[in-house]
């Protein structure tokens, strides 16, 4: 496909899955519009490595910078094809201490895994659908977990809100369909800077997964890039944990 002048925003895109993604998606052709919460100096530095590209700071659990994020895109960029929901949050929590897993954490989870993609959703459809075209439809890519599907986890909370997600995927794609198309992916252990100290987790992959390690990045980014290049996939879940749900 020939991507000359789309633009793909990727937000969590200056580290881990987030910044492979918008590589990858970057060397496909593609205009980049970088997101992060904090890193301010990483994303400046990032435009400079790429042509066109632009960076945005905003915090997406604040519903007015979320919406604010999508038009600074559209002002900088003109247009908005493809919304990749990578940023997420993450709370470790025993399953077992239910009560540690207070109140407070779930609704801050399902803040950024649930609600704020669909504030960023909402605001992007118009502009999303006003790119389309029957050959070459929008796309929208929700960066899930194999947790979502699985009883497995860092907590109870962050499962529950990422299974929401892939619930609300599937709902999207046959709401906003024909124009725009809806897709997961649900990666397992993902060998980042967030993950580094996952002892535990990495002796899991390491010893029972078909594959026998953790996945980079760089493999996630890889599956993305299918995901947004197919232009009839719409709806779909995929499962990235080198067959450790096969065990």
């Amino acid at each position: 496909m020939n991507s000359n002048n789309r633009v793909a925003l990727i937000t969590g895109s200056t580290s881990g899955i987030g910044l492979a993604i918008a590589k990858k998606l970057a060397s496909d052709g593609f205009i980049i519009a970088f997101h992060s919460k904090k890193s301010i100096n990483t994303g400046a530095e990032l435009t400079k490595n790429y042509i066109n590209s632009s960076y945005t700071q905003a915090d997406l659990n604040n519903e007015k910078e979320a919406r604010s994020l999508i038009k600074a895109v559209i002002k900088k960029h003109g247009r908005l094809d493809v919304l990749v929901n990578n940023a997420g949050s993450s709370k470790t929590i025993a399953h077992s201490r239910l009560k540690e897993a207070t109140p407070e954490i779930w609704r801050e989870q399902y803040e950024l895994n649930v609600i704020s993609p669909w504030v960023l959703i909402s605001e992007a459809e118009e502009v999303l659908k006003k790119s389309s075209s029957i050959e070459c439809p929008s796309v929208i890519l929700n960066i899930s977990t194999h947790a979502s599907i699985r009883p497995k986890g860092a907590s109870i909370p962050y499962a529950a809100s990422k299974a929401a997600l892939n619930h609300m995927t599937k709902l999207l794609a046959k709401t906003l369909a024909p124009n725009i198309r809806v897709n997961a992916i649900a990666p397992g252990l993902v060998d980042t800077p967030l993950s580094k100290n996952w002892d535990a987790a990495r002796t899991l992959w390491n010893e029972n997964s078909p594959m026998r390690r953790e996945a980079q990045p760089e493999e996630v980014a890889q599956i993305a890039s299918s995901f947004i290049d197919n232009n009839y996939l719409t709806g779909e879940i995929l499962i990235i944990d080198g067959g450790l749900n096969l065990t």
